[in-house]
């Protein structure tokens, strides 16, 4: 595929929702609900997906960060987030890491290529390109994205502001 579907995918465009309409219009009580059936709330969602692209980030700048022990470690214990500052953080730096990511997708076919350190035992088994990098993001980003979505039709409060499908 080419680096504009990527970049259209990291920002919704497609079949895919437009992650910060998902959460630019929710307030910090909303997103610390908790949903019967769901193991996280929103707010703890866009953290992990934080965490995630910030870890892959520095991964692609050149940088090591320690693997977590557990999947655990990139989520948030309840109630997340704790309040409308913390929410409006994460909102932002939401929006700032998938800009990054998505002004990476206009980087040189070179650059794309270019094999990145792997930082634990599972990424020596998958292609660590940044490209390939940038796909995992959109790949996680849609997965929980989707999660985000189902939460509020949940909850009633879909369509976001900013759109999304109904049907």
């Amino acid at each position: 595929m080419s680096a504009r579907a990527l970049k259209e995918l990291l920002r919704g465009k497609g079949a895919h929702v437009d992650p910060i309409a998902c959460v630019e219009d929710i307030s910090a009580e909303f997103a610390a609900r908790h949903v019967a059936g769901f193991a996280h709330s929103i707010g703890q969602l866009v953290f992990h997906m934080n965490y995630w692209m910030d870890y892959d980030l520095r991964r692609a700048r050149g940088e090591e960060p320690p693997y977590p022990e557990h999947n655990a470690e990139s989520f948030l214990s309840s109630p997340t987030p704790a309040d409308a500052h913390q929410w409006d953080r994460l909102r932002k730096q939401f929006a700032e890491l998938l800009e990054v990511s998505a002004e990476l997708t206009d980087s040189s076919a070179e650059e794309l290529a270019r094999e990145v350190v792997p930082t634990c035992e599972a990424h020596k088994e998958r292609a660590n390109t940044l490209e390939a990098i940038l796909w995992q993001t959109v790949a996680h980003n849609s997965y929980h994205v989707g999660q985000i979505a189902m939460i509020r039709r949940t909850l009633g409060a879909w369509p976001p502001r900013g759109g999304g499908d109904t049907w």
